[in-house]
């Protein structure tokens, strides 16, 4: 549902540093520098950080995919045009390059849409951290994560990594695997819990698409507030949680959704969600 509040700046129309195609609710934003590894620039970061913001008051996007062209699903921030260029940075500068990439995280996960990474070959440094963030991962077999920010000397500590990987893999593995910057296969990152769903390399974009789909045709008010409270209660007292929670459920028992399920059941058919 599109929020019925805007101020002067229109949206979006033209984004320059990756595709963007909306389908029928889904968003797939698409890294596109195959020769690069799809690798990050300062640009395409921005982008990322303002589409997240603007995304969720344009009213067609039910569901955010990531994904990546070619061979890789993102290599991290490009070695020459990042890296090279921070070398000449004074410190104010740099903090506000590594607040912007943090930003992005944050949006992802404070977005209330669905976001789906769809990942192959490599997910390394940001990349890895992009994956990371979004909702579900849907992995290629032949998918390698890497968390490589100790290797070029930088704390592996990055972008949300050191808040985000232990709640999903544990301290002992995210501690191993931000550390020593290792190579993550696909089939471990799965038995580590980092994956979502691990399918073969050629099932990859069938696989996107049908959860994309399931989620654009869902309940996607519940589905919002379900990643809202899983993101802010990580943080929270149960009795904090419990209150949060109590609080949402009432709200939502008052939506159309809400009513419409019963209504479906009652007439033995499948509901027909609003998002209201």
């Amino acid at each position: 549902m599109m929020s019925g509040y805007r101020g002067s700046v229109p949206f979006t129309e033209d984004w320059r540093h990756f595709g963007v195609e909306r389908v029928e609710g889904v968003t797939t934003v698409t890294l596109d520098r195959p020769d690069k590894l799809n690798a990050l620039t300062f640009s395409s970061y921005a982008d990322l950080r303002d589409l997240l913001a603007e995304l969720p008051h344009r009213g067609d996007t039910r569901v955010l995919v990531l994904a990546g062209t070619g061979r890789s699903f993102c290599s991290g921030g490009d070695v020459n045009e990042i890296i090279g260029a921070t070398l000449d940075m004074d410190p104010d500068q740099l903090l506000a390059f590594t607040r912007m990439t943090g930003e992005v995280i944050r949006a992802i996960r404070e977005c209330p849409i669905p976001v789906i990474a769809s990942v192959q070959g490599t997910a390394a440094g940001a990349g890895s951290v992009l994956a990371l963030a979004a909702d579900f991962r849907v992995v290629a077999r032949s998918a390698t994560f890497a968390f490589l920010f100790t290797k070029v000397g930088l704390s592996g500590a990055d972008m949300g990594a050191a808040y985000l990987l232990p709640r999903l893999v544990g301290l002992g593995r995210a501690t191993r695997l931000l550390m020593l910057g290792d190579p993550l296969p696909a089939e471990e990152a799965d038995r580590y819990g980092l994956v979502s769903e691990l399918v073969n390399d050629d099932e990859l974009i069938p696989a996107t698409h049908a959860l994309a789909r399931r989620l654009a045709d869902g309940p996607h008010q519940a589905y919002a507030q379900t990643k809202a409270l899983l993101t802010r209660e990580q943080d929270m007292s149960l009795s904090g949680a419990l209150e949060l929670e109590a609080m949402t459920q009432a709200l939502l028992m008052k939506t159309r959704d809400y009513r419409e399920f019963h209504a479906a059941f009652t007439a033995k058919r499948p509901p027909r969600w609003e998002g209201r």
